[in-house]
């Protein structure tokens, strides 16, 4: 049982992370779109990116390439994370 609960919580991490990186990732657009020139705007959508890859498999019948996988992290995402770790918690 303790398995099981601590999969769901795993599950439950990875959902919340992919489901606010992609909220940042919006929050970020619409602020690059409707906010004016400024410091507030240069300061939430500065970004940091961390990429690996490409991983390449070739197995004489079959090849696989994967990547780069590229993440992007600004005060946005994390700011996108936390609204969805909120919502999450009081949700489920």
């Amino acid at each position: 049982m303790l398995v099981d609960t601590r999969r769901r919580g795993i599950v439950r991490l990875v959902w919340t992370l992919v489901i606010g990186l992609f909220l940042g990732g919006l929050m970020t657009k619409l602020a690059e779109m409707f906010l004016p020139d400024s410091a507030a705007r240069e300061f939430v959508t500065t970004s940091v990116a961390a990429a690996i890859g490409p991983f390449s498999i070739d197995l004489v019948a079959v090849a696989l390439t994967l990547g780069p996988l590229t993440v992007t992290l600004n005060v946005l995402s994390l700011v996108g994370i936390g609204i969805v770790a909120l919502i999450a918690r009081s949700w489920i």
